[in-house]
């Protein structure tokens, strides 16, 4: 079977984590398919996730929306640096053809990242095209804050809607055009919740709340206060640089000795932001979200 080049979003770790979900699936169905992956998400990501065959080529794959914090976007910023990929430099998709045939690449998949999906028809290859949304609609709803970001929504309409096939992934934002609509997609849980749970050191009986705000890094002012609420035991992902517990408190670094799906297996809720490997995790586990 041909390797298959997977070109991911750089915008979060949501986007990466659902196309580790997609290609753990085809390595249990293809075992021998080897991913040859473009994204400049940290390859600890993929290292954790994926146990079959990939190559990590760091690649800015998409602009996204700039962000000075996980619930603060940059659209200025943003601005600018959409003026400054698009439309895609002729040069750079004559390399990335190269790459993709070099490795003999009969494929190539793309979730949410556009410039995928020009390289794929550049090389005369099919293009599929994994979304919950795409660019041109988040793009569409920021035009009266920043209206430079107008100039680019018909250009990334016209690439999105040029792929041959077309997945939209619940929650999805808008399913018309898709030719298959499926539910929440995430990565797969590894121990059970009991296992999981003596890990953390908790008993059967203790209440546990997950708090997370993705990929993207965050200040928590409000750690002390939690220790108050000494009947429920707070795992916070991304809260220390090292593993340590703080009274009813469980601080982690964002990259742990835990997967994050059975860290939301664990727990008895979650609270953070609805990115959406989050909102698929909680999706599968069954765990309420807040």
């Amino acid at each position: 079977m041909p390797n298959i080049a997977y070109f991911v979003t750089d915008h979060g770790f949501g986007h990466a984590t659902r196309a580790c979900a997609v290609m753990a699936a085809i390595h249990r169905i293809a075992p021998a398919v080897h991913f040859e992956i473009f994204t400049q998400t940290p390859g600890r990501v993929f290292e954790e996730s994926l146990t079959g065959g990939f190559s990590l080529h760091p690649q800015l794959t998409d602009i996204g929306v700039a962000q000075c914090g996980p619930m603060h976007e940059d659209l200025p910023l943003t601005a600018q640096r959409l003026d400054a990929f698009l439309p895609f430099d002729p040069t750079r998709i004559a390399d990335l053809v190269r790459k993709i045939e070099r490795r003999q690449c009969g494929l190539v998949v793309c979730d949410i990242a556009p410039l995928g999906i020009v390289v794929a028809h550049a090389a005369g290859r099919p293009a599929v095209l994994i979304e919950n949304f795409t660019w041109d609609w988040i793009y569409a709803g920021y035009i009266d804050r920043e209206p430079r970001l107008k100039a680019h929504i018909a250009y990334l309409q016209n690439v999105f809607a040029s792929a041959d096939y077309h997945i939209a992934v619940e929650p999805a934002c808008f399913r018309d055009s898709a030719h298959l609509v499926t539910h929440p997609v995430s990565r797969q849980q590894r121990q059970s919740r009991e296992e999981t749970r003596a890990r953390l050191r908790l008993s059967g009986e203790a209440s546990a709340v997950l708090v997370t705000m993705g990929g993207i890094p965050e200040t928590y002012d409000f750690l002390y206060s939690l220790i108050g609420c000494r009947e429920v035991h707070f795992i916070i992902p991304g809260g220390s640089e090292t593993t340590v517990r703080r009274n009813n408190l469980v601080l982690m670094p964002r990259f742990s000795e835990f997967f994050h799906p059975d860290l939301v297996n664990a727990c008895d809720a979650v609270v953070g932001k609805a990115g959406y490997s989050t909102a698929a995790e909680v999706y599968h586990a069954g765990v309420p979200f807040g």
